[in-house]
C-alpha cells in the first residue's frame, strides 16, 4: 500500500472530453512512468453556488483540511499505541470493511449522507462538525483510559519501587512484627552502604531497645529493610535519633483487611484497564473509518471548488488519484503538465519563481489543481 497520494484535477479543453483526456493520461503514464498507479477520482456534479461563496469557502478549506487530517492521524496513532500495548498484531485500517487505500482509489460519493444538492459550505460544515464530535469523544475516552492506567501505574510503583517509597505490606509477615502493651516493632530503611553502621548502632540510639532484635527482611539495589523492637514509650524518640543518623523509619501497620482491600483494588483496576483498552481500540477502529470517509468527501469538495476557481464555469475537468514513487515525482509532474496543455502553464509556477501560488493557501502551485494525501 502506498502511503502518499496525489489528488489532481486537469482542465478539459473545449475541443476535448474527460474520456479522451483520461485515455491520453493513461497512455502517457504507462509509457513514461509505468510503475505509477493511476485511478479516476469520481466526483459528482456538486452545487456550484456563487463565485463569492466559492472564494469564501476556499479560505476555509485549508484550515478544515488541516483539522480533519489531524484528527485522522491522531486516531491512527492511538490505534497503533493500543495495538502495541495490547500485543495485538497491527491490522489494515478499513472504511466499512474496505482498506483505506482502496476506499481512496475507488472513491464513490455517499449521496445519502451528503446530498449533492446541498450548498458546498453546508457539506463542509457538516463534515467539520462530525469530525469535531469524534475528536471530542476521543479525548474523553482516552482520558478515562489514561486515568485508570495512571492509578494502576501508581500502585505498581508502590509495589515495585525502592524501599524508600514502595508498599511494604507484601514484604512484612505477621510474625516479623511484635505488638503488645509495652513493645512495638519499627521498620527501618537503611542504605546498603550504611548497614554496618545500623547494626552496630541501633541498640544504643535510645535506652529501651531490645538487644539483637533487628532483622533484615528485604534488600533491593539501594536499600535494606530492617526491623527493630523496642518499648512503646521510646518509639518517637528512636525515630528522631534514627533520622539524625540517616536511617528512614517507615510508618507501617500490619492489617490483613487493608491488604485484602488493596489486592481487590489492584485486580479491579487491571480489569478496568483491559476493558477500557479493548473498548477504546474497537471505538478507534470504527471512528477512524468514519473520519477517513469524511476526509475523502471533503477532498472531493475541495478539488471541485478549487477546479471551478482555477478553470471557470461550467465545470469541465478530470479528477484523478496517483501514487508516484519519490524518484518518479518529477517525471509524473512533467507528464501531468504536458497532458494539462494549459495556456497558463508558464504562469502557474512556484512562488519563488515569481509565479502565482495555487488557490486555497496550501494547494501546490502547478498549472492544474493538486494536493497531497498522506495515509501514514
Amino acid at each position: 500500500m502506498a502511503s502518499r497520494y496525489w489528488v489532481v484535477s486537469l482542465p478539459v479543453q473545449q475541443n476535448s472530453s474527460t474520456t479522451s483526456l483520461w485515455s491520453r493520461l493513461q497512455e502517457s503514464i504507462s509509457r513514461h512512468s509505468f510503475d505509477t498507479p493511476l485511478y479516476r477520482f469520481n466526483i459528482p456534479n456538486l452545487r456550484v453556488g456563487t463565485l463569492d461563496s466559492l472564494l469564501a469557502l476556499s479560505d476555509d478549506l485549508v484550515k478544515s483540511n488541516t483539522f480533519i487530517e489531524g484528527v485522522c492521524s491522531k486516531t491512527r496513532r492511538q490505534i497503533e499505541e493500543l495495538e502495541r500495548v495490547s500485543g495485538v498484531l497491527s491490522t489494515s485500517l478499513t472504511v466499512d470493511g474496505v482498506p483505506v487505500d482502496s476506499y481512496l482509489t475507488r472513491f464513490a460519493w455517499d449521496e445519502a449522507k451528503y446530498p449533492t444538492m446541498s450548498p458546498l459550505k453546508e457539506i463542509v460544515d457538516g463534515i467539520h462538525s462530525q469530525v469535531a464530535k469524534i475528536e471530542d469523544d476521543l479525548k474523553v475516552r482516552v482520558s478515562e483510559y489514561s486515568n485508570v492506567r495512571s492509578q494502576l501505574n501508581a500502585i505498581n510503583r508502590k509495589q515495585t519501587g525502592s524501599l524508600a517509597v514502595r508498599d511494604l505490606s507484601n514484604l512484612v509477615k505477621p510474625e516479623d512484627v511484635v505488638t503488645s502493651e509495652h513493645l512495638t516493632t519499627l521498620l527501618a530503611v537503611v542504605s546498603k552502604y550504611s548497614q554496618k553502621d545500623w547494626l552496630s548502632s541501633y541498640e544504643t540510639l535510645t535506652t529501651y531497645v531490645v538487644p539483637r532484635s533487628s532483622k533484615m527482611l528485604y534488600e533491593d539495589n539501594e536499600y535494606a529493610l530492617y526491623t527493630v523492637t523496642l518499648f512503646n514509650r521510646d518509639a518517637e524518640n528512636f525515630k528522631i535519633k534514627a533520622r539524625e543518623r540517616g536511617f528512614q523509619i517507615r510508618d507501617f501497620e500490619h492489617n490483613p483487611e487493608t491488604q485484602e482491600s488493596r489486592k481487590q483494588e489492584l485486580e479491579k483496576l487491571m480489569q478496568d484497564q483491559e476493558t477500557f483498552r479493548s473498548s477504546l481500540l474497537q471505538w478507534c477502529y470504527t471512528s477512524y473509518g468514519e473520519v477517513f470517509s469524511s476526509w475523502m468527501h471533503f477532498c472531493a469538495v475541495r478539488i471541485f471548488a478549487e477546479s471551478i476557481l482555477r478553470y471557470g464555469l461550467p465545470p469541465s475537468f478530470l479528477s484523478v488519484v496517483l501514487a508516484p514513487s519519490t524518484k518518479s515525482e518529477k517525471k509524473v509532474r512533467s507528464i501531468l503538465e504536458s497532458v494539462c496543455d494549459s495556456s497558463n502553464s508558464n504562469f502557474w509556477k512556484a512562488e519563488d519563481e515569481g509565479g502565482m501560488a495555487g488557490f486555497g493557501g496550501d494547494t501546490e502551485a502547478h498549472p492544474y489543481v493538486s494536493f497531497t494525501i498522506n495515509l501514514v
